[in-house]
């Protein structure tokens, strides 16, 4: 029995660890910070807004983030929760257990697109979609982080902060989110939910270094191109 437990174990961490080529989809959630909000000077929501970036648009440490021609984008850092198991409908109390692990990833947002959706009632796809538009860390075990709720997340831009911000100013968080959007798309194993953005976000060009990550646990760094 105990070796089966151990094969179990090691055979749940490698099927984590393929979730960039594994998921069907990764699921962002948008102003789910209370600070940034206030800075927008807008109310806090009563349901999480959410979009779907598509799988395609993942990249590992390594390779560039390319900027369409024609787009201007924002880079923003946020803890990604990865899912180990299907869950449709899932309770709140309940949506732990379906949790694998955690991420971190670069929302990478055309905001040219964004302001014309906005303004026009489009959809996000191409804003929040295109290729390169979310370069991920490796997984990280649940046991690394035992409260996604104290977080501590921050990113650079050529070595200036630009983010500094905690996860426990999140407007829904991780449970409600698995709960919510399970209620209504089902979950599969690899998929990820990246959790939103803490204030700071800001453009990036051609030429530009990202760093980020989770204070003590993770850094990330990628460079920027265009096309």
């Amino acid at each position: 029995m105990k070796n089966t437990i151990v094969l179990c174990r090691r055979f749940f961490s490698v099927m984590c660890d393929d979730f960039v080529t594994k998921g069907t989809k990764c699921i962002g959630v948008a102003a789910n910070y209370n600070e940034l909000l206030k800075i927008l000077n807008k109310p806090v929501p009563k349901v999480p807004d959410f979009f779907i970036k598509p799988i395609s648009s993942y990249i590992k440490e390594c390779q560039k983030i390319i900027i369409p021609k024609g787009f201007k984008v924002n880079e923003e850092i946020e803890l990604g929760v990865v899912i180990g198991k299907k869950c449709t409908k899932v309770p709140e109390q309940n949506a732990m257990d379906y949790i694998s692990g955690y991420c971190v990833a670069l929302d990478m947002t055309a905001t040219c697109r964004l302001t014309e959706a906005r303004q026009t009632g489009g959809s996000w796809t191409l804003g929040k979609g295109f290729d390169t538009a979310c370069p991920v860390s490796g997984f990280i075990p649940k046991s690394k982080i035992p409260d996604p709720h104290n977080v501590d997340l921050w990113c650079t831009v050529n070595g200036i902060q630009k983010q500094n911000g905690n996860t426990n100013d999140l407007v829904f968080n991780v449970p409600f989110l698995v709960s919510y959007i399970s209620s209504y798309i089902t979950l599969e194993p690899y998929d990820v939910i990246i959790t939103g953005s803490p204030p700071g976000m800001g453009p990036v060009h051609k030429g530009d270094v990202i760093e980020g990550g989770i204070k003590d646990i993770v850094t990330i760094k990628f460079e920027v191109d265009s096309e």
